[in-house]
């Protein structure tokens, strides 16, 4: 058994954009992907509008459960780009200028194309860790264990993945997924003994159809390789003896 502890987070989706169901969110799979690969288990995502005290109360709530809390979106140079002083207030952080990203801002545009607007994304919580955005410039940035960023998939993406190997985490989650061409009803008696037997794993079930024939896919999950195998090995003799044939993916 791993001792390693559990290392968890959250993500805040934020935007107007996404609710109305304009924008379609392509962060939460890559994030809960890139999270497990160094140790981190991404526990809960909100998705909210771009108001105040909704980011604020969001925060508040999250940041005190999760080891780590991540949100996306509101860090533009519009008006309705309110994240960093709605996360400032959560905080409880003086909210202003920036020295350092207003300098990587200048120093990217032409000085002709430096505008308040644009300077807007310099503001930031007071004592804000700057995160490199090798996209386009403009910074996202940590404070305590918030981590802010930008919502656009390309940019969000390249700025975790230079900033991932400052998170602490414990083991990743492994899994062993198992096809099988019965149907999810007939296992869920014998599943939930399994569960029981194997409380340091967790058993998921997705029931799917194909070419017409019903079957199932079972997912066993676990930091624990040992624990891990040990499971899996039980599930595909629970398979056999119900008369299926497991097939791993």
């Amino acid at each position: 058994m791993s001792e390693k502890p559990t290392v968890t987070a959250a993500l805040i989706v934020i935007g107007n954009e996404v609710l109305s169901g304009r924008t379609q969110d392509a962060n939460v799979r890559f994030l809960a992907v890139g999270l497990n690969n160094v140790g981190v288990r991404l526990r809960e995502v909100r998705v909210i509008a771009d108001a105040e005290d909704e980011i604020v109360e969001a925060i508040n709530a999250l940041r005190a459960k999760f080891d780590y809390v991540f949100t996306t979106g509101g860090i533009g140079p519009t008006h309705d780009d309110i994240t960093s002083a709605a996360v400032a207030k959560a905080l409880g952080r003086e909210f202003g200028r920036n020295a350092e990203a207003e300098a990587i801002l200048r120093d990217h545009y032409r000085p002709e194309d430096v505008t308040e607007a644009r300077l807007r994304m310099a503001d930031m919580p007071e004592g804000a860790e700057l995160i490199d955005n090798p996209v386009s410039r403009a910074p996202g940035f940590r404070v305590d264990n918030v981590i802010v960023m930008p919502g656009v998939p390309r940019i969000m993406q390249a700025m975790f993945d230079g900033y991932k190997h400052n998170l602490v985490g414990g083991d990743p989650v492994q899994s062993v997924s198992i096809t099988v061409a019965l149907p999810e009803g007939v296992m869920a008696a014998p599943l939930g003994q399994l569960q029981q037997d194997h409380a340091a794993v967790e058993f998921g079930s997705y029931p799917f159809v194909r070419h017409g024939r019903v079957g199932t896919c079972l997912v066993v999950r676990s930091a624990d390789e040992g624990a891990l195998q040990a499971a899996a090995d039980a599930l595909s003799a629970m398979i056999r003896e119900m008369g299926g044939e497991p097939i791993e993916d």
